[in-house]
């Protein structure tokens, strides 16, 4: 894998990299003459109390500063990448990859498959270890690197093999021993294909890993995205809503056992299962400590007690008319719907709720985080002026305003001349209620 500079993407301000005289553009090129290979391994190198850096200014100028520091005391640097000899990429053939399902003309980081263990331990991305090189095994075992995400899908070893597309696929459970032996901990997913690996193969699934238990700390059921760019991909259906019904009183019946057991649910349902059935959604100790949250476990059930810890602050009517929009894809619109009876109430609140179809990816993709922003503006040129626009934060970049498509929040306040808010899901309704009361 071919190494790439070490950019310095920024120093904390009087951190002991700023003292230096570091600046952003910098290149680090060694810690005591050591070049890391990934944020892991810089973390590592940099914790002791004496080391040397090393590092090239813009100006081609090498600069070699010893340090004196606080054991583990932070150095003050961020980087433009957290691996520096690229991305670990992945070479299965899942029948469900929802990479194989993209159009064309995207972002070019939406076509990146990677499998890369450095980054679900830190980001949380999930990772199928079919990719895993002996060495690289070796380090995680050595390095103690915890938590893990981890893709399981099912735990048949021939299943498995035919579902990723990998001959190396039917090891995992050797796999995760292995790495529960050594005290990682680990989360791991199974995204349910409806006739492949649910039924009987799902129960031996969670029969299997919940014997890794304490190690393994959750287990979330996901189910299969689907687009309408499918040419010559494998043939796979959504669930409808009796099927969603019958796995939730499937899985709330193993959560029974393993609350009795481990004091914990331990295996728990995306949400869009619930919304499918139009199943009411479970109360907060159905979720534990929200293990999954980021992968779409329990985040409606967060919002709910968000709002109702937070609607105390919403005013009987506000001093004059305020006409808003709240957008969101087609399955979000049976969440919100209860939040926005409520907002109703308010007098001089002229509020609506739009689901938007998503005719880019087709209308088998009805969550709010696939939608573009090209549908978004279509769809509420389709309805009444509004004196604000608010959106989801799921429907953009983890860390830049911007939409599938590449348009951002900006381009739809210019197409539709209303101001565009966008609300940060991991603050609940907090943002939401401030934003209609301003």
């Amino acid at each position: 894998m071919p190494e790439t500079k070490i950019t310095i993407d920024k120093v904390n301000r009087g951190s002991i990299a700023d003292q230096l005289g570091i600046e952003k553009g910098d290149t680090l090129l060694s810690i005591d003459g050591k070049r890391p290979v990934d944020l892991i391994d810089y973390r590592f190198l940099s914790a002791g109390d004496e080391l040397e850096l090393e590092v090239m200014k813009e100006s081609g100028e090498i600069w070699a500063c010893d340090i004196e520091k606080e054991y583990d005391e932070d150095l003050g640097l961020s980087f433009a990448e957290d691996t520096f000899d690229g991305i670990k990429s992945c070479v299965n053939k899942c029948v469900f990859c929802f990479v194989d399902q993209m159009p064309s003309d995207m972002r070019d980081t939406l076509y990146v498959k990677d499998d890369d263990y450095r980054l679900s331990f830190l980001h949380g991305n999930f990772v199928t270890l079919t990719n895993l090189s002996e060495r690289d095994m070796e380090r995680i075992l050595t390095m103690r690197i915890s938590p893990l995400y981890i893709s399981v899908h099912c735990t048949d070893p021939g299943l498995r093999q035919r579902m990723l597309g990998n001959k190396k696929a039917g090891k995992i459970m050797e796999q995760l021993a292995a790495l529960a032996h050594a005290g990682i901990d680990m989360h791991t997913q199974i995204v349910l294909c409806p006739g492949i690996n649910d039924g009987e193969e799902l129960d031996r699934s969670i029969r299997d890993l919940s014997s890794l238990w304490s190690q393994l700390k959750s287990i979330a059921v996901v189910p299969v995205g689907l687009t309408r760019h499918r040419e010559n991909l494998h043939n796979l259906r959504e669930y409808n809503s009796s099927e969603a019904q019958a796995l939730i009183e499937k899985v709330h019946g193993y959560q029974e056992e393993f609350l009795r057991k481990y004091e914990s649910p331990f295996v728990y349902l995306g949400d869009e299962f619930y919304v499918t059935a139009q199943h009411e959604i479970p109360l907060s100790e159905r979720y534990g400590e929200y293990p999954q949250l980021e992968n779409g476990v329990g985040l409606v059930r967060v919002f709910y007690d968000s709002f109702e810890e937070e609607k105390g602050l919403l005013p009987k009517a506000l001093p004059g008319s305020k006409r808003v929009a709240i957008v969101t894809g087609e399955s979000g619109q049976y969440v919100l719907k209860p939040v926005v009876d409520r907002l109703k109430q308010i007098e001089n609140l002229y509020i609506e709720l739009v689901g938007v179809s998503n005719e880019f990816f087709g209308g088998q993709a009805t969550v709010a985080g696939l939608l573009t922003g090209t549908d978004i503006a279509n769809a509420l040129k389709k309805h009444v002026n509004f004196d604000i626009i608010m959106l989801p934060s799921v429907m953009c970049k983890r860390d830049e305003p911007v939409f599938l498509d590449g348009k951002t929040p900006g381009d739809l306040e210019k197409e539709l001349g209303t101001p565009v808010r966008v609300i940060d899901i991991d603050e609940g309704a907090k943002q939401l209620i401030e934003a209609i009361i301003d």
